[in-house]
Parts: C-alpha cells; structure tokens; sequence
C-alpha cells in the first residue's frame, strides 16, 4: 500500500468504538435523586511477533513487540438524569497508548520519550424521550459503525501490513482497511428514532472534512444508518444499513463523497456468522477524516466471519478486503487479511487471547502471532 506518508496520522487517530451511544453500566459511582454517574474502562497488552515478506528483499524482517492491541486502553465517564418526560445523559472517554517503543522520539537529552498519548474520543451529551434520542457533541460517525462495532476481532489484534502499523507508537489496524473503513469520531448532531418492530433509524449531521487547507464545505456531511434486529427459528438477526455524502471544493475542483455500507449477523446456539462491506467513492486510506481524495477515487470492501462458542472458549475465522485507491484508477489499497483467534474467558473482567494473523498487499506479506490479555470493568 502506497500510505506509508498517511500513517502516522492515521495511527493517531485510528482505532474504534466498541461502545455505543448509550451509557456503559460499568462501575456506578453516584445514585441518588434521578442522578446516576458511573465509569468504565478497558486495558489491554498483547505480544506481538510479526514475520515480513517484502518484494524488495532488504526490507524483510522479524518484529516483535509489547503494545496494546486493535482497542487503545480507555477509561470512561458516564452521567444520566431522569427528569420526567425528558432523560439527559453525557459521556467522556479517554483513550490511552500504552506504546514506547518508537526509535523516531527522543528527548533532547538524547534518551528515548515514551510514546503514551491521551485522544479524547467521545465527548458528548443526549436528550432523550419518547420521540427519541439527539446526541451533541463528539462520537463515533455512523457510515461503517455496524460494521466494525460487529467485529468479531474488536478485542483483538488484527493486520499490520506495513511499517507504519508493525512499527507505529499506537494501534494495530484491526479490519480497518481489510474489510472497512474507520468511523472517525467526530464533532455531530445526531438523531436516533425509537426502537419500532425491529427498526431504529440514525441521522447524523457531522462536521465536514477538509480537501485542502482552504477549501470549501458550503454544507455539513450527512450520515445515516438503519438497523433491524429480529429473532426468526431461534436466530438472533441483525441487519444494517448505511449512508455517508458530503461536498468540498480544494480551489480547484468539487471533490463529492459518498458511500454505502451494510451487513448481517446471524446468532444460533453457539454459533455466530457475520457478513458486511462497503463501497465509497472520495475516500482516504481509512476513510473520511482529514483523507478526503480525488473525486473518482473508489474503494470497497467486505469482511466475513464466523465464531462458535464452546464453553469458556470463542473459536474466529476471519477474512477481509479491500481494493481500490486514492487516485482515479489505482490499487494502492488493495489489501487482505485472514486470521484465525482463540478468546478465553476467565471471567467477566478478564479474556486472554491467542491471535493469528497473515495480511497481504501487493509487494507484501506479513504473518503476526499476538498474545494477550483484556481486562475491563
């Protein structure tokens, strides 16, 4: 892939929403008068080797690393108030980079810094009634949100097809850019119906990308997701829905975006299959953000899964793609990954997690074995 310049920018701000809007039980803290407060978080370290194969010899290599996974550690906040008619609520989550190793820092001194950062991710607030809920503030965007929110690989590790993700201060990728596009958090005026036979609605508006340091978005960038859930023949079903569009002008052309995205999950037993994808046009590496790109510029992508659930164990298979590029007719993000995971559970605050990895680009293949732990409260 031909991203290598977009990577630490991306490696800054990637990496995802296991939480939905709604307040997490987590820990309560306050209960009393209507007004509740709680917190919840996530810590997670894997051991990381990676195996590489590059077309140009002199960049084969071994890796092997301490880092967090495809989820940043977070710790979160969350606050509710039922006022009758009317129930307001807020959430606050900081998400943490565990990482140090980055030969790129140093002090002045000449003696290596650690690489630990703190992203503010969500920060946001809800008024909720019988007519629905309106989020304010800043979340996770809807295009894509189904689809890596139903990633069976989220606590795990996932692909690292070049040096920037094998060697990079922050996150794995996960599927992101083997399967979907990442749900930027971003600053948004959202509306969610109620729930009815099934049926939940999401309008969105967010806060524009940028084509160029001055250019030109006359509107916000509409997103919208429908979700259906259902039971049919003792199987849970969720099916979803999604749509992104947002106009820009660089100073030299309109750069329109657009894209859909969709999936499936079937529960049975203690089985699970998943099948999603997406088609966008307009798009970056990892998707909207700051990476809006040239007009005609296309990518798609698709991800299908299957889990089964034996005891304390959750076996994964996983295959994912993407094809396209950034550029009118161009491959540079054509990419794939298989895995395959074991998820132990201990308990309710503790999974451990044995993952393999093989993600191939054109020039490249890499080949990751991750070991890890996953605690939450």
């Amino acid at each position: 892939m031909n991203n290598k310049k977009l990577l630490p920018t991306l490696l800054s701000l990637a990496v995802a929403a296991s939480l939905s809007t709604q307040a997490q039980a987590g820990i309560e803290l306050y209960n009393k008068d209507g007004t509740t407060f709680s917190t919840d978080g996530l810590v997670n370290t894997f051991l990381v080797s990676s195996d590489i194969d590059d077309s140009n010899d002199a960049l084969d290599r071994t890796q092997s690393r301490v880092k967090m996974g495809f989820l940043p550690n977070w710790i979160g906040f969350n606050f509710a108030k039922d006022n009758g008619d009317i129930k307001l609520g807020a959430r606050s989550s900081f998400w943490v980079s565990i990482n140090d190793s980055d030969p790129n820092r140093a002090s002045s001194a000449g003696h290596g810094v650690t690489d630990t950062g703190i992203d503010v991710r969500q920060f946001y607030g809800t008024i909720e009634s019988d007519w629905g809920q309106v989020l304010i503030g800043k979340d996770f965007s809807l295009f894509n949100r189904s689809n890596i929110l139903g990633d069976e690989l989220l606590l795990g590790y996932g692909q690292v097809n070049s040096d920037g993700l094998v060697d990079g201060g922050n996150v794995s990728f996960g599927n992101i850019g083997t399967g979907y596009l990442y749900p930027f958090p971003n600053a948004q005026i959202t509306y969610r119906s109620p729930e009815s036979q099934g049926f939940q609605i999401a309008v969105g508006l967010l806060d524009p990308s940028k084509s160029g340091t001055l250019s030109e978005e006359s509107a916000p960038r509409l997103e919208t997701e429908v979700t259906y859930k259902t039971s049919l023949a003792g199987a849970d079903i969720k099916a979803w829905l999604g749509g992104m569009s947002q106009s820009s002008n660089n100073g030299a052309a309109d750069i329109d975006s657009s894209g859909v995205s969709y999936g499936v999950n079937v529960k049975a037993g203690q089985f699970s299959v998943s099948a999603s994808g997406f088609d966008a046009e307009g798009v970056g590496t990892a998707g909207l953000s700051n990476f809006v790109t040239a007009d005609s510029a296309d990518v798609e992508g698709y991800l299908i899964q299957t889990a089964y659930s034996f005891g304390q164990e959750r076996l994964v298979l996983s295959y994912g793609e993407n094809s396209g590029g950034t550029t009118p007719g161009a491959n540079n993000l054509d990419a794939e990954n298989t895995a395959i995971a074991l998820f132990h559970t201990v308990n309710d605050n503790l999974k451990l997690v044995a993952e393999y990895d093989q993600s191939e680009t054109a020039s490249r293949e890499t080949d990751t074995i991750a070991l890890g732990a996953v605690l939450t409260w």
